[in-house]
């Protein structure tokens, strides 16, 4: 089975609800199936689940994650909303293989990823410009370490 999720969730609870704490997010109070939402749509986007793929069980994912069955349930019945995966009845849940919609997905993914990115540049004073040479110059020296 494939290493989806962490293990050791530290979980609290706001307003009844149970979260994961900070060190797990990217903002704070982000809910479990929220975060089993974008950590599932990531692994499809990077093709580790490819189109088509299988998924494992509600069980058997929620056990990997260390939640619930029912907010994993919950979190792929987003994903199936969606459109990313589907449910064949008896067979489980697989991937879409609508290849455009996951090409499009990950554009989508990858312009947030950079205006986010872009944003907190500014907030520390650098431009586009400087940002992107900062990124060359981190490249290169992947580069060189492979």
């Amino acid at each position: 089975m494939l290493q989806l999720f962490d293990h050791g969730f530290q979980g609290i609870r706001v307003h009844g609800r149970r979260i994961l704490q900070r060190k797990f997010q990217t903002e704070p109070f982000i809910f479990f199936h929220a975060q089993l939402v974008e950590r599932l749509k990531a692994r499809v986007l990077a093709g580790t689940y490819p189109p088509g793929g299988h998924l494992d069980s509600v069980r058997d994912l929620a056990a990997a994650a260390g939640v619930n069955p029912n907010t994993m349930q919950r979190a792929l019945a987003q994903l199936e909303t969606e459109g990313l995966v589907h449910t064949e009845r008896t067979a489980g849940r697989y991937v879409t293989e609508d290849t455009a919609l996951i090409e499009q997905l990950r554009a989508d993914t990858a312009r947030t990823l950079a205006s986010d990115f872009l944003e907190k540049m500014r907030g520390i004073g650098y431009s586009p410009a400087q940002a992107a040479a900062l990124l060359e110059h981190w490249d290169a020296k992947e580069d060189r370490n492979e």
